[in-house]
């Protein structure tokens, strides 16, 4: 099979290159991550596609794990330190750096990129620390009018990941002690319920289990030591627990667990210590069976929580630590047609030194470590862990990638433009982290009852003692035939049971966990589908929401307008079109863009703008050429300048722009028109802009009235071309507002609230951040992975740019919710039912009475039911992804 390499010059010495080996699956050797192994089942198929390995040499073996770049790499990489130089002003300044560093006898080989202001130097080996040699170097540099720093890791995106491995490691290593605790504690339940399994075969007639050996464990000493060694040994740390909460007056369930298992051993040794009350209330079986059943259920809640905070994991597994830093020399002007021209240095370095700028190299299946845009290579990239789209997305030069998402095809060459903690991925794990840490209000009444509920039980405990010893014995004498008053029917020992289970049987951990577990479960799995939510407190405004407010440009339309048609009153169409693409150079808005493309496509020269005001939903204004220009709406324009002009003008204008944008677009293209005014002339010119409709707008709005929700569409922009996205999207005219400014955007939505409703808002632009900010929930749409206004002011930042994702959050929002509620329905319920139950309350009528151990396993599978159903949460998650 035919083998083709790419070479180019590394450095002073080795070569760099590609070997490019034709319908082959991918085998990578790269010294930095490999590609994940993917749980979803979109990506276990093998892919066929070419194989890249990078090495130092002219030759290399195919997959060979020990390449001679990776040995190299390996040898040299602490040997290679990384300069910022400032006060280089062209390629002599360039040449002078690289002549004094290269002047040095430690220095093999240097790299300058004015561009960057970077140097890259190989070391040779010497005895001082390459620390050291770079400040050495740095002070030589700052003498000589170059002041330079060595670049040194931030505590950024990598401490930030070693944390969190840290503390998974903690949970997983807890899990793993807990499981040596259970083991310990169910082998000595085992020994001590045997004499109770030799009863069941005699009763049964089997007559086994007997001997010697069994009549040991049928000693209460030999149980009330199994007892103590349960007590002392794996529920050592529970009662401690339990006791010390209790010290500093705030009790919890392992202080209710803590005390029922003491007050059965102490009295169960009682009789044993003095044979001589001739009592016998000796169980000491159900501590030991108490402790077992419970720290199994608290194993395997914990392993469940592990489960439940999986999504943030793999979250944090597309977090990059390492990057393949390029640095080219200025001198030998780089090219962006190859990959890695000639004289580049291509060296691993930690995400964190990665600045704005910097060049990084990404290979086929590696994941992508920096927000940036792409300056060359061709691939396709999967997004799915990003934007929740499920089919890898094409890329190449010129266009923007981020973090966190898979390189598939081929090598990338990217220009960063976020680095570290600041690129997209790492702040959708910090705002995912907030999320989970902002308490949904519900949770606060879920909080303010599991508060006093401790004391509560403690109190009908003795409520119960008294109530069965003082009075219910007396009352239903036939209660002491019952098992649990013993053999000789002892009213102590069925009150000091029956309190026991009051204490043991109550669940607070049950009230605790139940909208916690959800809301971690819900906010990692939008986060997993590019729904990026704020807080549990986000979740459950949203799943109270009745109206939706829709922003239309950006929103509803794509936000990438073109200009359709030019029109002038006094002057050529180029002119106009020139002066307006001088005011809006630096706007953010999708129209302000179009006009600038337009104009940099027929190749303008724009003006010199002075004295810029942007003033957000109306226009833009600036000095050029000595004289005011305005572009924007109609009446801002007007209000803008004293001189107004002719109706006649005015009307003939709009006609004809009218006339032309009619003949050239459909329905499904939104069409506004923005107006040019001058100083002293007034209203010189409009443009027409299109913009297409959304291809998922109108089933996004069909699917939001299926649920009952009211769509209202407010827009800036003029009522014509509101109302034709709003016929096309299917939006009732009586739910259409247009030419709006954005306090009246918010003052529309702050009336809507007023009147009673829960409503959220969807924008994308700056001009919305007002009505994002006042209403419910403000959802904002991220367009091309970059933040605004909008992005900082919203509740909710759909990271697919998809309306359709407004109806998963939707969704989302309901099923976690609903998780909430069952899960608090579930441990009220249980604690109202299973409490007067222990407490005996069947007992007169159904002869029906819990045992301690009985009730430690009821209160375990409490909170096991809270986060297994927590858990199901996931099956939604499955169905967000069969919609898409």
């Amino acid at each position: 099979m035919a083998t083709r390499f790419v070479t180019f010059p590394l450095a002073a010495q080795p070569k760099l290159c590609f070997n490019y080996t034709p319908n082959h699956a991918v085998q990578f050797i790269s010294p930095t991550k490999r590609r994940r192994n993917r749980k979803s089942n979109r990506h276990s198929h093998e892919i066929l596609r070419p194989s890249f390995a990078v090495c130092s040499s002219l030759r290399t073996e195919i997959g060979s794990p020990e390449s001679a770049f990776v040995r190299v790499q390996r040898e040299r990489k602490d040997l290679l330190v990384l300069l910022d130089v400032t006060g280089m002003m062209c390629g002599a300044c360039v040449s002078r750096v690289k002549n004094i560093l290269s002047a040095d006898e430690r220095v093999d080989s240097v790299v300058v990129n004015m561009l960057t202001e970077t140097a890259a130097v190989n070391l040779h080996r010497v005895e001082e620390e390459p620390a050291s040699v770079a400040e050495s170097l740095a002070r030589r540099l700052g003498d000589c009018g170059f002041p330079t720093k060595r670049r040194a890791s931030s505590s950024g995106v990598t401490e930030n990941v070693r944390k969190w491995k840290e503390l998974v490691k903690k949970k997983e290593e807890l899990v793993a002690k807990s499981r040596g605790r259970v083991a310990f504690a169910w082998t000595l339940v085992a020994l001590c319920c045997g004499s109770h399994a030799s009863h069941i075969f005699h009763s049964l007639g089997i007559h086994i289990a007997h001997g010697s050996l069994w009549e040991i464990l049928h000693s209460s000493y030999v149980k009330g030591g199994l007892a103590l060694a349960a007590l002392l040994g794996p529920g050592r740390e529970l009662l401690f627990d339990g006791l010390n909460a209790f010290k500093k007056g705030s009790p919890n369930m392992n202080s209710l667990v803590g005390f029922g298992s003491i007050a059965a051993f102490i009295i169960s040794s009682i009789p044993l210590l003095n044979p001589g009350l001739a009592w016998d209330a000796s169980f000491f079986d159900e501590p030991v069976m108490l402790l077992g059943i419970v720290l199994l259920g608290r194993s395997l809640e914990e392993k469940a929580r592990i489960q439940a905070s999986s999504d943030m994991n793999e979250l944090l597994s597309l977090v990059s630590t390492q990057s393949r830093l390029v640095i080219t020399s200025t001198e030998g002007s780089p090219s962006t047609d190859t990959v890695l021209c000639s004289d580049a240095i291509c060296v691993e370095v930690p995400t964190d030194d990665i600045r704005v700028g910097d060049s990084v190299l990404v290979l086929p299946g590696e994941t992508i470590p920096i927000d940036g845009k792409v300056i060359s290579g061709r691939s396709v990239v999967d997004e799915a862990m990003l934007t929740g789209e499920s089919l890898p997305v094409f890329k190449e030069k010129g266009l923007t990638v981020s973090a966190g998402t898979i390189n598939w095809d081929g090598p990338l060459r990217i220009e960063a433009s976020s680095t570290g903690s600041n690129t997209t991925i790492s702040k959708i794990v910090r705002m995912v982290e907030e999320a989970q840490s902002r308490e949904a209000p519900v949770q606060r009444l879920a909080d303010s009852i599991a508060g006093p509920f401790v004391y509560s039980v403690m109190t009908l405990s003795a409520a119960t003692f008294a109530f069965w010893y003082f009075v219910g014995s007396h009352i239903f004498p036939d209660v002491l035939l019952n098992d649990i008053a013993g053999p000789e029917g002892d009213p102590l020992l069925l009150s000091l049971k029956l309190s026991v289970d009051v204490l043991v049987v109550s669940c607070p951990c049950a009230l605790g966990l139940a909208t916690p577990t959800a809301i971690l479960v819900g906010t990692s799995l939008g986060a997993r589908k590019g729904l990026l939510i704020r807080g549990g407190d986000v979740l459950e405004r949203l799943a109270k929401v009745n109206y939706i407010a829709l922003d239309k440009t950006g929103t509803l339309t794509k936000g990438k307008p073109v200009v359709l048609a030019i029109g002038s009153i006094h002057y050529g169409e180029s002119e106009i079109l020139r002066i307006a693409a001088a005011v809006e150079k630096t706007a953010s808005h999708p129209i302000a863009k179009a006009i600038v493309n337009k104009a940099e496509s027929l190749e303008l020269i724009l003006p010199v703008t002075k004295r810029q005001l942007v003033e957000p939903g109306f226009g833009t204004l600036a000095e050029v050429d000595g004289h005011l220009i305005a572009v924007g709406s109609l009446e801002w324009v007007h209000q803008r300048f004293q001189t107004r002009v002719n109706p006649s003008d005015l009307k003939n204008l709009e006609h004809s722009l009218m006339n032309h944008s009619s003949n050239t677009t459909s329905s499904k293209y939104s069409k506004t028109v923005v107006y040019v005014g001058r100083e002293g002339e007034g209203i010189i010119g409009a443009i027409a802009i299109s913009d297409t409709v959304r291809e998922d707008a109108e089933s996004t709005v069909m699917r939001l009235k299926q649920k009952g929700i009211k769509t209202v569409l407010l827009s800036g922009d003029r009522e014509e071309a509101v109302a034709t996205v709003a016929d096309t999207v299917g939006i009732e005219n009586d739910f259409v507002k247009a030419s709006l400014s954005p306090q009246q955007k918010s003052s529309f939505i702050s009336s809507l609230k007023a009147a009673g409703h829960h409503i959220a808002m969807v924008g994308d632009g700056i001009n919305d951040a007002p009505s994002l900010a006042v209403a419910d929930v403000g959802i904002a749409l991220q367009n091309e992975a970059q933040e605004n206004a909008a992005s900082d002011a919203a509740s909710i930042i759909l990271l697919g740019n998809k309306i359709s994702q407004v109806v998963d959050a939707l969704d989302l929002a309901q099923a976690t919710m609903a998780k909430v509620y069952q899960n608090l329905s579930w441990a009220v319920a249980y604690n109202a039912v299973a409490i007067p139950i222990a407490a005996g309350v069947l007992l007169p009528q159904f002869d029906f009475a819990m045992t301690p151990s009985l009730s430690g396993g009821l209160m375990a599978l409490s909170s096991i039911f809270v986060v297994g159903n927590s858990l199901l949460l996931q099956l939604h998650g499955s169905l967000i992804s069969r919609k898409g």
